[in-house]
């Protein structure tokens, strides 16, 4: 008896030790605690050539509309325009259509995912209505082209974009699939409106998006029509919830972009908002969640592209990629409108 009463009171005084030591566990709340601060508004989305949706993301939050609504704008913004990776003027899979993914989430934990969709003009708002209108998270195929119909959206005949045709064309002549790293960056650059280019030379990934309101509320949202020429079925991280975008109001969000397969592997974006909760600056949870994937396959790696970027409850934000060149677009209320280009691992 007295063994154990040592035992115990050898246990207790070497855990009080470990914690007066300042070498105690993280809180789980401790994101919490060190983010007490609250912002005014920001809004942040994946590359740099988002500018104009991330204005329209915080002009939605300036003018006092909700984080989910601003989210939602910015998606709908490119959506709506003739973009090789976003909305139905992507390119299409190996079998020549069109599939878009779309998902969003808000601060409530409520979320709503489409997949494979092909007569929508605007998958985020399927999205959304998945959230609120079923007791489901993710609808497919015909099944949410069904309910979108029920929901009162157009259907749009299939067809490609002249832009799309003729990558597509081009595509068959070899059928290779071979995705070029940050190829945003390198058909973008210098043009003024990017995201209106419609000849094929332009490609986009996934369109990420994350902001906070005026109530400190976060949401995110994510649309896609995927790696163009993938085989036909093929579904990435962007429309999966913990994966291609994660929101958890305690601590803050993060979307990731770039290929989508490793990212689903990890659980990436959830695992960047819990290193987050673990204390750590947006930056570091998403390098975290980095040298996680790369842990996988060191070799692989080098060979393929993600980024992820991040914000916390106070407003701060981060990213950090694979290789170099992934850049963010950011604003807040104090008027900041920027370009961050993300740390990387490897070199060029």
């Amino acid at each position: 008896m007295k063994k154990q009463r040592r035992y115990f009171l050898g246990q207790f005084v070497a855990l009080a030790a470990l914690f007066s030591s300042g070498c105690a566990p993280k809180d789980k709340d401790a994101a919490t605690q060190k983010s007490s601060k609250k912002t005014k508004g920001i809004a942040i989305t994946t590359w740099d050539i988002d500018m104009a949706v991330n204005k329209v993301v915080f002009q939605a939050i300036a003018g006092q509309k909700t984080s989910l609504d601003a989210v939602e704008a910015g998606a709908i913004n490119i959506e709506d325009t003739i973009n090789c990776c976003v909305g139905l003027g992507g390119n299409p899979d190996r079998d020549g259509r069109v599939t878009l993914d779309a998902c969003i989430m808000d601060h409530q934990h409520n979320c709503g995912s489409v997949a494979y969709l092909q007569r929508i003009k605007n998958p985020i708002k399927v999205a959304r209505k998945v959230m609120e209108n079923t007791p489901h998270v993710f609808l497919v195929g015909d099944g949410a082209e069904k309910f979108a119909a029920s929901q009162g959206f157009e259907m749009i005949p299939p067809t490609l974009s002249d832009g799309a045709k003729t990558e597509y064309q081009n595509w068959l002549k070899k059928s290779e699939y071979k995705p070029e790293i940050n190829i945003e960056t390198k058909q973008s650059k210098g043009s003024a409106v990017p995201m209106k280019l419609s000849n094929g030379d332009f490609n986009h990934d996934t369109m990420g998006i994350l902001a906070i309101d005026k109530d400190n509320n976060v949401a995110g949202a994510c649309t896609t029509s995927g790696m163009g020429f993938k085989m036909a079925g093929r579904l990435g991280d962007s429309p999966i919830i913990g994966s291609g975008l994660y929101v958890d109001n305690e601590v803050g969000g993060a979307v990731a972009s770039g290929q989508g397969e490793e990212v689903i592997r990890v659980c990436g974006t959830h695992l960047v908002v819990e290193f987050m909760r673990q204390g750590d600056h947006p930056t570091e949870a998403c390098k975290k969640a980095i040298e996680r994937i790369i842990k996988i396959n060191p070799d692989k790696a080098k060979d393929f592209q993600v980024g992820f970027i991040a914000i916390n409850k106070a407003g701060d934000h981060g990213s950090y990629a694979i290789h170099p060149g992934f850049t963010y677009a950011v604003q807040d209320v104090d008027g900041l409108s920027k370009v961050v280009k993300s740390e990387s691992t490897f070199a060029t």
